[in-house]
């Protein structure tokens, strides 16, 4: 199968949103990627619920949105009832997280997590029979440009090793460049987000850049 290439929309022109939807569609990408910041599980505030709608509303493609806030459970509905087809949230964030992938599911989005540098495998290791995604950050969650955390690659391990029994898709989100991309798809990785590390402000278009990734 081949791997799925996730433009993270933060790092998007916002001078013409619907323009660079089109040009990213056209350029093979998968599922788009939207980061939802709080400002106090993360120090950052990321995008709005007028970018989520617009964008599911403007491309026919598959809408992920990584919850990267506080009490995630109690917005499940709300982002589900806006176009979101796969939700990642931190188990980091929830006290109730099992009651939160269920919500997720009973919404009919597809359920995902999302773990940060300093989680261990062991301690989501309960909730991934209802998960059909696992994203693994490879920096420290709120902000682009930051620098790939090597010592994530043993927690990718450990997840890929129990990827067929679970049966969930394994995703990575954080200084995703080519050269990661292609270490980590030959391990067994289903996708990444791409942010600057890879495809925007490359001074190359979409078109150009996406296929070479692939």
């Amino acid at each position: 199968m081949s791997i799925l290439l996730c433009p993270s929309m933060m790092c998007a022109n916002y001078a013409n949103l619907a323009e660079e939807v089109r040009l990213l569609e056209e350029a093979g990408a998968d599922i788009f990627h939207i980061d939802i910041m709080d400002g106090c599980f993360v120090p950052n505030f990321g995008m709005g619920l007028q970018d989520v709608q617009f964008i599911a509303k403007a491309s026919a493609k598959p809408m992920d949105v990584h919850l990267m806030i506080q009490n995630p459970g109690q917005y499940v509905k709300m982002f589900a009832e806006l176009g979101a087809d796969i939700i990642y949230f931190h188990p980091e964030a929830d006290v109730h997280a099992m009651r939160t992938l269920q919500t997720i599911i009973d919404t009919g989005a597809s359920p995902g997590i999302a773990i940060n540098p300093g989680t261990a495998v062991e301690t989501v290791e309960p909730l991934l029979h209802l998960v059909q995604y696992v994203m693994v950050m490879t920096v420290n969650p709120g902000f682009a440009g930051q620098q790939y955390i090597s010592a994530v690659d043993e927690k990718i391990d450990k997840l890929l090793s129990r990827k067929e029994k679970y049966g969930y898709r394994i995703m990575i989100d954080g200084a995703c460049s080519p050269e990661k991309i292609k270490f980590n798809a030959a391990k067994g990785v289903d996708g990444f987000v791409l942010g600057t590390a890879a495809l925007f402000g490359k001074g190359k278009q979409y078109s150009e850049v996406m296929p070479t990734l692939r």
